[in-house]
């Protein structure tokens, strides 16, 4: 494995895809127009009062944000890490993976607004206009869990498998110290948990007509530290059983016996596989790590010979 790890190695601006450039510049807009229409807010972002009629706006929010702090940030997320996740996953399973990611998140949103204002008839969880594509970057930080666990994050020295529940911690920790970020969370919580549930159990690998990742690796118990796995254990199978349905299948595609816990496999499923495809990722980066510093010597070369 490279020792460039997931931080150095590539090209500052070289590598963007052209799927992720055409997000940005949905992003920023997105943005723009917001700037210059700032009534537009009250129809393209969530306002849980408006959301019936106004549905589209559980797709619309997660591509409007609403400060050029967030559309930066975005921005950056969106094009550094998509030119990781993209080539391995291929641009339609990207794409449908933002789409999937972004609408389930804004679901849970709304949901969770709605049962807020019930409980305490704070009126602002209804009319607190919600948007930002901060849920799908959270969800960008599991697929990275997924796909490259052990590369190191050159700048933090620490594991992928990591960066998805240190970027939750913060994202907590600031939401109690910082009262007005608060409404940020919800979005990035359910983010990174409805990503998870889709690399899990629906995301479909055409080549094998398996879906999502049964390993133990990525069960949801290694998102928490070594001494929480055996209570979150539990916890998990029995959202494992849920959407897996009985606890033993046997599947006519494949013929072995799977299992539904929190960290068995599942119908449609083969942990061979998902192992492979890690495999396949960290080589992708790998060949990525070495083809940039070749293009910029040639790059620097020709550039050379210009001058000369």
């Amino acid at each position: 494995m490279s020792s460039q790890g997931l931080g150095g190695g590539i090209g500052v601006t070289s590598g963007f895809t052209r799927l992720c450039k055409g997000l940005a510049v949905v992003l920023i807009s997105g943005h723009v127009v917001l700037h210059i229409f700032p009534s537009f807010i009250s129809y393209l972002a969530l306002i849980p009062a408006r959301t019936i009629p106004f549905a589209w706006n559980l797709i619309t929010a997660g591509y409007l944000e609403q400060h050029v702090v967030g559309v930066i940030l975005s921005t950056f997320g969106l094009l550094f890490i998509g030119r990781l996740l993209e080539p391995v996953w291929g641009s339609k399973e990207f794409l449908k993976f933002i789409f999937v990611v972004n609408f389930l998140t804004s679901v849970c949103v709304f949901v969770t607004a709605i049962a807020m204002y019930y409980i305490t008839t704070q009126e602002n969880y209804l009319y607190t206009p919600l948007s930002g594509f901060h849920g799908v970057l959270a969800g960008f930080l599991v697929g990275i869990k997924q796909m490259f666990p052990d590369q190191e994050i050159s700048p933090l020295k620490i594991k992928a498998k990591w960066i998805a529940s240190l970027f939750l911690l913060p994202c907590i920790a600031v939401s109690f110290i910082a009262p007005e970020s608060a409404p940020y969370l919800p979005t990035i919580l359910f983010g990174t948990y409805t990503s998870w549930i889709y690399l899990r159990y629906l995301q479909k690998k055409p080549e094998t007509n398996l879906r999502g990742d049964p390993t133990d690796e990525f069960s949801f118990s290694t998102f928490f530290p070594d001494f929480l796995r055996p209570v979150i254990d539990p916890i998990a199978s029995i959202f494992g059983r849920l959407l897996c349905g009985r606890s033993e299948v046997f599947t006519d595609a494949k013929g072995y016996m799977l299992g539904g816990g929190g960290g068995a496999a599942f119908p449609g499923s083969d942990p061979a596989e998902a192992s492979r495809r890690r495999e396949r990722g960290a080589r992708a980066l790998e060949e990525r790590l070495a083809a940039e510093p070749s293009n910029e010597d040639h790059l620097s070369h020709k550039d050379a010979a210009e001058n000369v």
